[in-house]
């Protein structure tokens, strides 16, 4: 258990620092979900504008930290090549 003031500072400071990351990784899924809900769907117009809409999502992720760099880039990539796969 943490004895210093500094310690139960970090670990309040920590604890809200996970509820904020927690929550832009579950808006950026939700982003990728809607996307991916389109392409099953078949409409190439809705998944065109789902991909537009996640692109500043991911780089708002890696921005922030809670995602890396090339994590963001490999599912947008994922994303783009199922999306243009769409006839």
């Amino acid at each position: 258990m943490a004895n210093t003031p500094q310690a139960k500072k970090r670990i309040r400071r920590n604890a809200r620092r996970a509820d904020i990351n927690h929550a832009r990784i579950s808006r950026i899924r939700t982003f990728v979900k809607k996307v991916e809900a389109a392409i099953d769907s078949g409409d190439k117009a809705a998944a065109t504008a789902a991909i537009a809409a996640v692109q500043p999502e991911l780089a708002r992720g890696v921005a922030k930290g809670v995602l890396h760099k090339n994590t963001a880039s490999r599912k947008f990539s994922r994303l783009t090549k199922r999306v243009s796969a769409l006839a």
